[in-house]
């Protein structure tokens, strides 16, 4: 009976014990709670601790940090550009009472965070150009082909920038942590996680990469159809140097030759008086040999050399010809 006693009075210890304490986390924080008014500074070091039963509530909070990831929103930049940017950020609960009496829970803080960093983001995109939310930093220099693009004027280059995405999202920061801090929330870092342009204008930057390669597309085109004439001429001019120089070294051949032939004439005919007949009646031939032909019809005196050779030759075939009986 006394066994049974002890027994009994232990388990009633036991619950009563387990009723009075609570075992804090290495990653909580907690609050006590009286009729869900907070009692008490909030019990941050891990351990066992003791409340009142029945009567105070342990309400765990976090310590450790804490993902949020925010939707993606369309908004426009100070160029009218329409944007669609997803952002993420970092934060941790700093001082857990703040955080316990305006918010309660993580739910209501995403909640918060939602509406704090998306206003403050779609303020800082409306304020800048959309060449300062893409490009990292104004120290960064892009790695461009000048080949492409020189004598282009501004085609595919890019536009200088005074701060950069990195500065943008520091102002998002400075404002959102601020305002969060009245939660008892810091905010530990912002950052864009996609930058994506709408629809709409992702086409007109199509086009318009398009268009600027169309543009050094043609501008390569034109130096060639240039080059390709340059050649052609020079082609053409040696072609006809060749041939202008050709035809003179012909002309001075036959010139020489000519020459030489009327010289072997001369000497020829200057040997002996039978020797400048001979040639002159070979020259005759020659003459009456190019001037005719069976279609010449000819109307001769009886005193032309022409008639008297013709003749001549004939008489000469005639005597030549044996007659037959």
């Amino acid at each position: 009976m006394k066994s049974q006693a002890i027994a009994i009075f232990l388990i009633l210890g036991a619950i009563g014990f387990y009723l009075c304490t609570f075992v804090v986390k290495e990653t909580d924080q907690v609050i006590l709670t009286q009729f869900g008014k907070p009692v008490g500074e909030p019990v941050t070091e891990a351990g066992l601790h003791f409340r009142l039963p029945f009567i105070q509530e342990v309400n765990s909070i976090e310590k450790r940090f804490l993902p949020w990831d925010g939707p993606a929103n369309e908004m426009s930049t100070k160029d009218k550009t329409y944007l669609i940017i997803d952002t993420y950020a970092r934060w941790r609960i700093s001082d857990a009472m703040q955080y316990f009496l305006r918010l309660r829970d993580e739910r209501s803080a995403l909640s918060r965070l939602d509406d704090i960093l998306g206003s403050e983001t779609r303020n800082a995109v409306a304020k800048h150009e959309l060449i300062e939310i893409v490009r990292t930093s104004k120290d960064r220099v892009a790695v461009t082909d000048k080949s492409l693009t020189e004598g282009m004027g501004n085609v595919g280059l890019l536009y200088p920038i005074k701060i950069g995405r990195e500065i943008v999202e520091e102002e998002i920061f400075q404002k959102a942590a601020a305002k969060l801090a009245d939660f008892g929330i810091e905010l530990l870092d912002v950052r864009f996680k996609r930058i994506n342009y709408n629809e709409t204008v992702r086409r007109r930057i199509y086009e318009r990469m398009v268009s600027e390669r169309q543009q050094i597309a043609a501008r390569f085109r034109s130096e060639g159809a240039g080059e390709a004439a340059k050649i052609i001429g020079k082609k053409e001019k040696d072609l006809q140097q060749i041939e202008s120089e050709s035809y003179k070294r012909v002309q001075e051949i036959y010139g020489e030759a000519d020459a030489k032939a009327s010289a072997i004439y001369a000497q020829a005919y200057d040997s002996s008086p039978a020797s400048a007949e001979f040639y002159k009646f070979i020259k005759t031939l020659e003459t009456y040999r190019d001037i005719l032909s069976s279609d010449v019809s000819l109307v001769l005196t009886t005193d032309s050399p022409l008639f008297r050779l013709l003749k001549s030759t004939e008489v000469s075939s005639s005597v030549s010809t044996p007659s037959v009986d």
